[in-house]
């Protein structure tokens, strides 16, 4: 027996009903006008109710039992495609011309079909070369957003004492932009070169690869002491497997099929802070 969380932008009652009558639940509980939670219901026909909620543009979690959210000790998240709605480096890539070509790169990448990260990230940045540093102020100021809930999330968990880590193969321009805006614990992220206001086409030091990721959230994790259980990450892309790996609450958001697959949870039409459904909160 489980509880099942349903979510989504627009719930419609007679979908609500089909899903609790086909898992015989005990009871529906109204989270919020987006969400509601099912009770013990028999959980062993799971492929019939995802395709019901694909079918309906519904998200949903089984959860054996409903954690504390103060329970939790770290949220760590992805940014490009994940946090924030676009990829940095395409449209630092667009300012000048280049979008096509390195978006190209980035889409293989997400998909798992270039499987050194570090390479593509190298062959991506070299495109980059010549671009003044002030086009990646235009694409902060113009085109980046955060992506619906975001800022709800973090605020939730931070209210809970939950940790927080931005983890990315992105740039630190913007990672320490989000860290600020956010209030936001840790960020890792690439530092791109620059020389005299451009830049050379290159990053400096390591590169923050899946491997990097996974090291940055276990160190974390070994620092605060925190369990699988205790920790929840989010990501949408290939490079994301090997954090999310280390997570119970592992997240794919508006993720590539890869990514879904391997996923223990999945918001496809909800919003980040939909999240936080899947926890008892204090109030």
């Amino acid at each position: 027996m489980s509880h099942l969380i349903i979510q989504g932008p627009h719930i419609v009652a007679a979908n609500i009903e089909k899903i609790a009558a086909l898992t015989g639940a005990q009871g529906v509980q109204e989270l919020s006008p987006t969400a509601v939670r099912l009770l013990d219901v028999e959980d062993d026909d799971r492929n019939t109710i995802a395709r019901i909620c694909e079918d309906t543009r519904m998200d949903y979690a089984f959860l054996p039992h409903v954690d504390r959210l103060a329970d939790c000790r770290i949220l760590a998240m992805d940014m490009d495609s994940t946090l924030i709605n676009i990829e940095c480096i395409d449209e630092i890539a667009d300012m000048v011309g280049r979008k096509a070509e390195v978006a190209a790169i980035t889409e293989a990448a997400m998909r798992g079909e270039i499987a050194d990260f570090a390479e593509s990230l190298t062959r991506r940045v070299a495109l980059l070369e010549g671009v003044p540093v002030q086009a990646l102020e235009r694409v902060y100021e113009e085109r980046l957003r955060l992506n619906p809930g975001a800022e709800a999330l973090v605020a939730g968990v931070k209210a809970h004492g939950v940790k927080t880590l931005l983890v990315s193969g992105g740039f630190t321009f913007f990672t320490e932009r989000m860290k600020q805006r956010l209030g936001l614990d840790a960020c890792h992220a690439n530092v791109l070169e620059e020389r005299a206001g451009v830049l050379t086409g290159r990053v400096e030091g390591t590169i923050v690869d899946a491997t990097a990721k996974a090291v940055h959230l276990q160190a974390l994790a070994d620092e605060l002491g925190a369990s699988a259980a205790q920790i929840i990450a989010v990501g949408d892309g290939a490079n994301d497997l090997k954090m999310l790996a280390l997570a119970h609450y592992s997240v794919a958001y508006r993720a590539k099929p890869v990514v879904r697959e391997q996923a223990n949870f999945a918001l496809s039409f909800s919003p980040l802070d939909a999240i936080l459904n899947w926890f008892r909160r204090a109030h």
